[in-house]
């Protein structure tokens, strides 16, 4: 990542117009960077906290389905020794109430890890944009150091690039 001093050394040693205009546009890329790097980096953990969760929910569907088969496993020894038919019916309600919670862990296990898969997407997308302005920064000061406006061009075409995949991140799905 470009050093913020490097950056304002180039803008305060510029003594040309045309140094200038590039030494500003590297300050305002810098920022944005910055800003993206960041972006970045929450939604690389957004996506690391929803893969756990989703993890931890998948421990609990085994505890449950742990359970409703040990349930199954009374239901059926009272069943074959004839035992009294409200503690086979009480195991019955058990399975029943498993297989229900079971679902509904499920469903929020499959749901946090759309919520993971959506967040590594847009981490990867600021990812990606970030590099784009860095290598914008690397551009511009090759312009400032050549006197070519044409790697000013490229730097400017290769931030406008990172920008756009940052901002279009937020609708990554």
């Amino acid at each position: 990542m470009a050093d913020e001093h490097e950056v304002e050394e180039h803008l305060h040693h510029a003594k040309e117009p045309f140094d200038k205009v590039v030494a500003g546009t590297m300050a305002i890329v810098a920022a944005l960077l910055a800003v993206v790097s960041v972006l970045g980096q929450h939604y690389n953990t957004e996506k690391l906290l929803s893969q756990q969760k989703s993890s931890d929910q998948w421990a609990f569907y085994q505890a449950k389905n742990i359970r409703r088969y040990s349930a199954q496993v009374a239901q059926d020894t009272l069943s074959q020794m004839k035992a009294d038919p409200n503690l086979v019916g009480k195991y019955a309600k058990d399975l029943a109430k498993y297989d229900k919670q079971m679902e509904d862990i499920q469903k929020d296990a499959k749901e946090l890890e759309n919520e993971s898969d959506k967040a590594g997407r847009q981490a990867e997308r600021f990812h990606i944009g970030e590099v784009f302005l860095e290598i914008g920064i690397v551009l511009s000061s090759l312009a400032i150091l050549t006197k070519q406006k044409t790697f000013f061009i490229g730097g400017g075409i290769s931030a406008a690039i990172g920008l756009v995949l940052a901002v279009t991140a937020y609708w990554a799905a």
